[in-house]
């Protein structure tokens, strides 16, 4: 059901190697939202956000590096903190999960690290876009092969891509673990499942992790809205699109499109007061808003359904955890909220 410019208009198995169970036993208290060393540290759901700030993320960022982040759609998982990873081996880690992927391409055959057999990695890093001293700086994979038959001169194409990276990670939490662990709760991914596969196989052989889908719920998706909502004023977002769910038989898909004028007009109007915080309950009255006008136009509730996708000019996302930022003006508000989904989401 399409409803266009109305007036308002298998978590991958934990790994558990000695040197995990040692730290884990030495240093670590669980809680229900991820582990500690030392002290309890409880990760909680915030109930407000700053409102996003129009920033040219390119003056601290290479443009070159932001081009591979922007207008391309990511698959989502969490990643638990890595055990001795260090940025400066990177050209190492590229070698092995070369030579990894070769073998396991090759069923198992023993390939020596570095050799040139069809696949090539390059691990970089992007600097830049880290907010606080305690966040890692971001890491982006690159898988590139030839095809079997293609001549020898030709050049390879990049198949995959990934990036790990952690923007604005709970302090408390950062500060609270040991220091062998790096923490790049996001991992973001482009490509074929299988090399996907492959590549969160080698981490969790080498730096002792686990991965996990990372969906992204109802009450996310509201905030993503209304993060994006409120960058209006500054750059046309050009339309709000949100689509629900609804458990009818068979289930109904409502596609629910808003002028973006019409929106930001509902969402200035649940604000509060004039702090530079926005707060879940603007964000509940602001979806309320466009649920009641609805109801009142079709007689269709959409508080009975699931919110399933939000889309702007700026960026989408998908319930299912896939994001696409279309624009770097706020690629750091939106990489802050997934770094808190995918720290929330991480098991004991």
């Amino acid at each position: 059901m399409d409803i266009v410019k109305t007036p308002l208009n298998n978590v991958l198995a934990q790994r558990r190697t000695k040197s995990y169970r040692r730290s884990m036993r030495s240093c670590v208290e669980a809680t229900n939202l991820g582990y500690t060393s030392g002290h309890l540290t409880a990760l909680r759901i915030p109930r407000s956000r700053k409102t996003p700030k129009s920033r040219d993320i390119t003056k601290q960022v290479d443009p070159d590096q932001v081009a591979l982040l922007v207008t391309k759609e990511w698959d989502l998982s969490y990643v638990t903190p890595l055990y001795q990873f260090r940025h400066t081996q990177l050209k190492s880690y590229a070698k092995h999960l070369s030579a990894f992927i070769v073998s396991e391409k090759q069923q198992g055959l023993a390939i020596e690290v570095g050799q040139e057999l069809g696949f090539k990695v390059n691990f970089s890093v992007v600097l830049g876009l880290a907010e606080t001293d305690e966040d890692a700086e971001t890491v982006f994979i690159q898988i590139l092969s030839r095809q079997a038959f293609a001549a020898k001169d030709d050049a390879q194409k990049v198949v995959w891509n990934g990036w790990l990276t952690c923007v604005n990670g709970d302090l408390e939490y950062l500060r609270s673990l040991p220091s062998e662990f790096v923490s790049l709760p996001l991992l973001c991914t482009r490509g074929p499942e299988s090399l996907t596969v492959l590549v969160k196989s080698w981490f969790e052989k080498t730096f002792d992790c686990c991965f996990g889908p990372l969906g992204i719920n109802s009450t996310n998706l509201q905030w993503l809205a209304a993060l994006w909502i409120g960058c209006h004023p500054t750059i046309n977002i050009q339309y709000l699109k949100l689509v629900w769910t609804l458990p009818t038989l068979p289930p109904m898909d409502v596609k629910y499109t808003i002028h973006p004028q019409d929106a930001w007009e509902l969402w200035d109007s649940v604000q509060q007061d004039d702090t530079t915080d926005v707060s879940i309950e603007e964000v509940t009255r602001f979806i309320k808003g466009l649920q009641s006008h609805f109801f009142r136009h079709f007689r269709i509730e959409l508080s009975a359904g699931s919110l399933m996708q939000v889309s702007t000019a700026l960026g989408s996302s998908h319930h299912s955890g896939k994001i696409k930022i279309a624009s770097p003006t706020y690629i750091t508000t939106i990489l802050q909220l997934l770094t808190e989904c995918a720290l929330l989401k991480m098991p004991i």
